[in-house]
């Protein structure tokens, strides 16, 4: 095939080890039965009588490669293998899908050879009717030269999943209903091959393959397909196909996010240089599955549907519950829709805010005060700089929100910060630092939300109590998203000509905003002459 294209360690064995099976090894198939050594000139060898073992080789006049004897319109496909050990730089081993033709569609795992002591690049892509372009890439939490591991393709009509030893990596959604072809009319056979492509396959070309070295082999075993064999112009699957509507549940999501965040090289979404008009489009798209990591409620948090758009946080008399994002940010817009806990939810806090970690931390804060029933939640504001609060303003919203879902957006940019409701401004905290008032502009914050008890103080002063009686208490959030500059090794680093980056509030907003101070705000900090018996803070001058 010619492509187009300590401690983490502790916490690896036992992630592995809770692992359920994805995609478990049926170990049915034959090579001697199934498939067809169809180039090589004898480079491509079975090894054992039962069929269960064949190597691939590659020298500077060839390599060679097999393909299965039947066509397949979805199924499952694995195969356990072992690479090419030392320096295998310039070499490709594979094992895919593909239909014929000039429109043909693909369904790629490719390893990328490296030199000696450096790790493969595991390549992934997904082609339909000719078109890929959709490549993630992997650095494996493993030297794949020095045993057997099992490499799964799961093709259904709703996704494709690929999977190593039983950890899926990555997932490719049928999203047909946004214009993205999938592959879904094209039967394909099965492919494995080694070859060589040293003008790109390792760092882009610079490696040349090392052809002192060859015969370059690798190993195939265990081969097994399950599939919808097509044959005299229809396919024909086998009866309760688990894989058929196999998808991830929250464990296999947690996963793929896992392999993502630690070993993930290159994501073709990400690339802005590539796609510099697609990227406002690719950050737009949150995902509570790839975005966010429910980091505390013990179940109490779920996510709820398969694209990841809505979640939701309980809270009971034993534990309330939370997520944060993966990323950090400094500087950035971050917005989500909510739905508030209706009926009596006095005692009880909501909420969504940005923070820093540590004794001295920053803090943008949305927080929804819970009240009894037929009372308003207070929506509670507030700025953090160096641990230092008391900036407070409180709101009536002029809707229920426990109702239906309204938008509350934070936009935090170096010149200001505002806090908006369903796209009206309630709220600007400007850059005062010229008069002496700390700004939050040197400490990346992560995005949180949470649902807690705070029977204490959160209802007119502790006065009204949380009746667990009508426990649990549920919120719910969708439609999560944020555009910032990412925080990575000491450094941000900002989506060009970002709108949020030195947005103000225009005269219209302005308007907006006094109308929603003069009608609903409940709480000023900066009218509050016993609190601030002296003058009030400068920042409100």
């Amino acid at each position: 095939m010619k492509s187009s294209c300590g401690t983490r360690f502790a916490f690896l064995v036992l992630f592995l080890f809770a692992v359920q099976s994805v995609c478990v090894y049926a170990g049915t198939g034959s090579f001697h039965k199934d498939v067809k050594i169809h180039w090589g000139d004898g480079r491509g060898k079975i090894h054992d009588n039962e069929g269960k073992l064949l190597s691939l080789s590659l020298d500077k006049s060839s390599g060679s490669g097999f393909q299965s004897n039947d066509e397949f319109l979805y199924g499952k496909a694995e195969v356990q293998m072992k690479l090419v050990p030392g320096n295998s730089a310039g070499t490709v081993t594979t094992f895919y899908l593909k239909s014929p033709g000039t429109t043909w569609d693909e369904i790629d795992f490719e390893f990328l050879g490296n030199i000696s002591g450096h790790p493969y690049t595991l390549h992934t892509n997904v082609y339909t009717k000719g078109s890929g372009d959709k490549e993630q890439q992997f650095h494996l939490w493993f030297d794949p030269t020095r045993e057997f591991h099992t490499y799964c393709i799961t093709w259904n009509p709703e996704r494709i999943i690929f999977t190593v030893d039983n950890v899926p990596i990555r997932e490719f959604k049928n999203s047909e209903s946004i214009g993205i072809p999938f592959p879904k009319i094209q039967p394909m056979r099965l492919y494995a091959s080694l070859w060589e492509a040293e003008h790109w396959a390792t760092r882009g070309g610079l490696e040349k393959t090392d052809w002192s070295k060859a015969p370059f082999t690798a190993f195939y075993r265990n081969y097994n397909v399950e599939g919808c064999v097509w044959a005299n112009g229809k396919s024909s699957c086998p009866a309760n196909s688990p894989w058929y509507s196999q998808k991830l549940d929250q464990r296999g999501m947690n996963r793929v996010t896992w392999a993502q965040r630690n070993y993930m090289v290159y994501n073709y979404c990400t690339d802005k240089k590539r796609f510099p008009k697609a990227q406002s489009v690719a950050v737009y798209a949150g995902s509570f599955h790839k975005d966010v990591q429910i980091h505390w409620g013990d179940g109490r948090g779920k996510v709820r549907d398969r694209d990841g758009k809505l979640l939701s946080l309980s809270l009971d008399k034993s534990s309330g519950s939370g997520f944060q994002s993966y990323q950090e940010y400094l500087y950035g817009k971050a917005e989500v829709q909510m739905k508030l806990v209706p009926g009596n939810s006095a005692g009880t806090v909501t909420t969504f805010y940005l923070k820093s970690p540590g004794s001295t931390w920053d803090e943008i804060d949305f927080e929804f005060l819970g009240n009894i029933s037929g009372h308003p939640y207070t929506l509670h504001t507030n700025v953090y700089t160096r641990g230092s609060g008391d900036k407070e303003q409180q709101f009536h919203l002029w809707f229920d929100p426990t109702k239906n879902f309204h938008t509350y957006c934070i936009t935090w940019n170096p010149q200001r910060i505002i806090f908006t409701v369903d796209g009206i401004s309630i709220r600007e905290f400007k850059n005062s630092e010229s008069v002496g008032v700390p700004f939050p502009k040197s400490q990346p914050m992560r995005l949180y939300a949470s649902l807690w008890e705070a029977e204490h103080w959160a209802t007119r002063g502790g006065l009204e109590k949380t009746d667990w009686s009508k426990a649990p208490f549920t919120a719910f959030y969708r439609n999560y998203n944020v555009e910032g500059c990412v925080w990575a090794n000491g450094k941000s680093s900002c989506p060009r000509n970002a709108p949020w980056f030195t947005q103000k509030v225009d005269p219209e907003g302005e308007k907006k905003m006094k109308w929603a101070q003069s009608k609903y705000m409940v709480y000023n900090y900066c009218t509050d002459k016993r609190r601030f018996p002296k003058g009030v803070p400068a920042v409100c001058t």
